[in-house]
């Protein structure tokens, strides 16, 4: 397969109001640049639209952005991916910005960060979205130690060896979390560069469902930690059962020492039981961080190999 220099590439669901002025406003900023457009089983006639507009169209069967991502890294050849949404909320004309740091091989992600400049929180009317995102940025800054200025944009380019080295897990909108936490872990080159956002226009339906797919969301983080920092994890599942099994063994021990007997056996052995799983708990840690980290190198490895083909 050829491979482009630059390849835009938009994931969409029914988006035949606005797909039409994206593709249009990405080729003129890019020019040099393919278009791609997966189309996740629309009904409104968005796949004729953006074919009329000179994009390629494929067709992605499986309903759920992280399903069309998956697809669409592995199709497609290029040396930098710059993924944005069908729904015209991110300028093109930012888009030279966010490629320019990849081609030049300076950074391996750059996020459009929507809420910096205050954009987001000016045009954005949905209710929590904006908690939702602080939320997230503020578990992935506590579990790993980077804080994102935009964790949930969908705005952002990517080098060749980060796409096709990412193993896309998520299946709808998680997708981006999943990214976002990615590329933290293992130490990728992020760049944060602020973009003007701007509201859906009237007629235009968002398909986020904020409180499901925000629990959605969150479980993809706690699952990315446990495999991700497994250590880290279940060290904190054991200090839960831990102080646990101490306040429940604690009057027990001292009732034994004043009067050297154990009446409240029933507490005496959900004490023991909580410290058994505390000491289980640890060691299972230990034996998932050496599995981690063993998985972690073979990782480098095919990155190193990626690189090469560079």
């Amino acid at each position: 397969m050829s491979r482009d220099k630059i390849a835009v590439v938009i994931p969409c669901y029914n988006e035949a109001l606005t797909i039409g002025k994206v593709i249009d406003d990405f080729r003129r900023e890019l020019p040099e640049a393919s278009v791609y457009v997966y189309d996740n089983n629309s009904t409104d006639g968005t796949a004729a639209i953006a074919r009329s507009r000179g994009a390629v169209v494929r067709l992605e069967p499986r309903q759920g952005k992280g399903n069309v991502c998956r697809q669409m890294f592995r199709d497609i050849e290029a040396d930098c991916y710059l993924m944005v949404d069908g729904d015209d909320t991110y300028p093109a004309e930012a888009a030279k910005a966010l490629c320019e740091p990849i081609l030049a091989k300076q950074a391996d992600m750059v996020v459009g960060d929507r809420l910096s400049n205050g954009t987001y929180a000016k045009q954005n009317g949905r209710t929590f979205h904006g908690f939702g995102n602080d939320l997230v940025r503020a578990m992935i800054k506590w579990i790993y130690g980077y804080g994102f200025e935009d964790v949930m944009t969908g705005y952002r380019a990517m080098s060749r060896p980060f796409v096709k080295t990412f193993p896309v897990l998520s299946e709808g909108f998680q997708i981006e979390t999943e990214l976002s936490i990615h590329a933290v872990d293992r130490r990728w080159r992020i760049v944060n560069i602020p973009v003007k956002y701007r509201d859906r226009p009237e007629g235009s339906v968002s398909k986020l469902n904020t409180v499901r797919d925000g629990l959605k969301v969150i479980a993809m983080i706690g699952t990315l930690f446990k495999d991700y920092r497994p250590l880290k994890f279940f060290s904190l599942v054991a200090l839960a059962f831990c102080i646990g099994g101490l306040c429940a063994g604690m009057p027990v021990v001292s009732e034994y020492l004043a009067t050297g007997l154990v009446p409240r056996l029933p507490t005496a052995i959900l004490a023991v039981a909580f410290m058994f799983i505390a000491a289980l708990s640890l060691a299972t840690g230990f034996i998932l961080d050496a599995v981690a980290k063993v998985e972690r190198k073979q990782w480098e490895l095919r990155v190193y190999r990626q690189a090469e083909n560079e």
